[in-house]
C-alpha cells in the first residue's frame, strides 16, 4: 500500500475519528481492499482502536478484506431473482470463473460476491458488475456478459 497516498487521504478527512467509513472507502479505492497492514498503519495515526476499525471492515460488505479482481461481479439472490434463476446464474458464474463466492480469478479480472437484494426485483434475476445492472440473465447469457468485460479490458 502507498502510505503517501493514505497520509493523503487521512489529511482530507482531517484524521476525523468520524470519518472512518469514508476514510476505509477511499483507502480501498486505491487496491480493490483493506491490507491489514494498512488498517493498523490507520489505526496508529488516528488512535483508533483496531478492533473497532476490523468491526467496521467486517460489517459492512462493501469493504474487502481479501483482494478483489478488477471488475466485482456480485449476482443478485434477493426473493425475486432466486425465484429467476439466480443459484443457476451463481453456479454458470462459479464454472465459468473456476472460482467460488469471494474469491478472485487467478488473472485478478473478476471477483464473484452474492448479495440479498439489489432493488430491481422487476429486472429479475439480475447480475451488477461493477455499477452496471444486467437484467433477465439467464446462465446461457453469462459468458456473453463477462466477454464484454474482457474485450473493454483489452481497449483500456
Amino acid at each position: 500500500m502507498n502510505i503517501e497516498k493514505v497520509d493523503r487521504i487521512l489529511e482530507e478527512h482531517e484524521y476525523k475519528h468520524s470519518a472512518i467509513i469514508s476514510i476505509m472507502q477511499d483507502v480501498q479505492g486505491i487496491e480493490n481492499y483493506l491490507p491489514e497492514d494498512t488498517l493498523r498503519y490507520i489505526s496508529e495515526k488516528l488512535e483508533l482502536n483496531l478492533t473497532r476499525i476490523f468491526d467496521i471492515a467486517t460489517f459492512y460488505k462493501t469493504f474487502s478484506l481479501t483482494p478483489r479482481g478488477r471488475h466485482t461481479i456480485r449476482v443478485c439472490c434477493g426473493t425475486a431473482c432466486h425465484l429467476g434463476g439466480a443459484s443457476q446464474n451463481l453456479e454458470q458464474m462459479k464454472r465459468t470463473l473456476h472460482i467460488k463466492e469471494g474469491e478472485a480469478t487467478d488473472d485478478s479480472m473478476f471477483s464473484l460476491e452474492t448479495v440479498n437484494c439489489l432493488g430491481t426485483c422487476a429486472l429479475a434475476p439480475v447480475v451488477m458488475i461493477d455499477e452496471d445492472y444486467h437484467d433477465a440473465v439467464s446462465p446461457s447469457k453469462i459468458e456473453k456478459i463477462l466477454s464484454s468485460y474482457h474485450s473493454e479490458s483489452k481497449r483500456l
